[in-house]
């Protein structure tokens, strides 16, 4: 039985998500606010996270920043504003999707499908080691290092720099990438790709303006221009 952690200071959207979660086999838990969701995910680890954005204390990114920082576990965003910038400053932290209130129960069970048929970690290429440009990618151990030192990143992060390092030169639409790395029942927003090519870019050092392994081809996607060893 998949484990969803609800996390709302509304106990009326507790409710209801709930019972929607429940009655199609979900086991659910739930927090009022944002340290009692950290403490729960780190005692009883859930499989997927619905946060709320906006909740007194610890709101939702700070949440999400924190928890980041030892779990990797899906996590849909619900947030009442509606402007693209607080949805793709949540997506940079490390959300897999997001939902704007008010919202369909309905809908909100359909992310959560969708993202749960998507299994982290099996969707990059096959196992191998890839070399370019002082930068290698061991598939096998998923792990990177960039002139000499090791980088983190999260899983998803991974998936996608093995997928462009995996075809150098290819250019790689949005929704082929959304379809190799977050898988073929995606249900958000495309742009969701351009924020972990942001982040990804950070992490390796690779800023656009100055790109030496991704570059964005405009009008078409992202490709890997790293130089194989």
């Amino acid at each position: 039985m998949r484990r969803v952690l609800v996390v709302d200071d509304e106990p009326h959207i507790r409710t209801v998500l709930r019972g929607y979660l429940q009655a199609d086999g979900f086991e659910v838990a739930e927090a009022a606010d944002g340290a009692a969701a950290l403490a729960g995910m780190r005692e009883h680890p859930p499989d997927l996270v619905l946060l709320d954005v906006m909740m007194p204390g610890i709101d939702g990114l700070e949440v999400l920043r924190q928890l980041r920082t030892f779990s990797d576990v899906y996590v849909i965003l619900v947030t009442a504003r509606a402007e693209e910038v607080d949805k793709l400053v949540g997506l940079g932290v490390g959300a897999d999707d997001y939902i704007t209130k008010p919202f369909s129960p309905r809908e909100v069970m359909a992310r959560v499908k969708a993202v749960l048929r998507r299994d982290r970690g099996l969707h990059t290429v096959e196992q191998a080691t890839l070399r370019f440009d002082g930068v290698t990618i061991d598939t096998a151990g998923r792990e990177v290092v960039v002139n000499g030192a090791p980088v983190m990143l999260s899983s998803l992060e991974f998936d996608l720099l093995a997928a462009l390092a995996a075809a150098p030169g290819r250019v790689f639409s949005r929704a082929q990438l959304l379809e190799r790395v977050w898988g073929y029942d995606f249900y958000g927003d495309e742009r969701v790709v351009d924020v972990h090519i942001r982040s990804l870019r950070a992490r390796l050092g690779d800023p656009a303006g100055d790109a030496h392994l991704i570059a964005t081809v405009r009008g078409a996607g992202y490709k890997f221009v790293g130089s194989p060893e």
